[in-house]
């Protein structure tokens, strides 16, 4: 059974920047494509960015390509999303997900496990 657990989230302001880890465990990360959504108080869930099994591939959102940063670490079963120059807008709770292959990476209904997610919020 594939677990994704993520950390890293808080409090930041304006122009700041955090980094957010996902820990998989239960199967080798090497075999999925990895995600990140996010979602605002009544507001749907968003695709952020994506990258394929072995860091070949990366996606992102229009809203934060130039500012967010996927990368993964199979070695250690890890994916990471830097962000810099965050603003009010990227407040929401941050999900990493996974998945067994890179077709419509953006929807969040193709993907097959996901963790419970953590808190980001940029204060103005």
């Amino acid at each position: 059974q594939v677990q994704l657990v993520e950390s890293g989230g808080g409090l930041v302001q304006a122009g700041g920047s955090l980094r957010l880890s996902c820990a998989l465990s239960g199967r080798t990360s090497s075999s999925y494509v990895m995600g990140w959504f996010r979602q605002a108080p009544g507001k749907e869930r968003e695709f952020v960015t994506a990258i394929s099994g072995y860091a070949i591939r990366t996606h992102y959102a229009d809203s934060v390509k130039g500012r967010f940063t996927i990368s993964r670490d199979n070695a250690k079963n890890t994916m990471y999303l830097q962000m810099n120059s965050l603003r009010p807008e990227d407040t929401a709770v941050y999900y990493c997900a996974a998945r067994d292959n890179w077709s419509e990476r953006w929807n969040p209904e193709n993907y097959n496990y996901w963790g419970q997610g953590t808190q980001v919020t940029v204060s103005s």
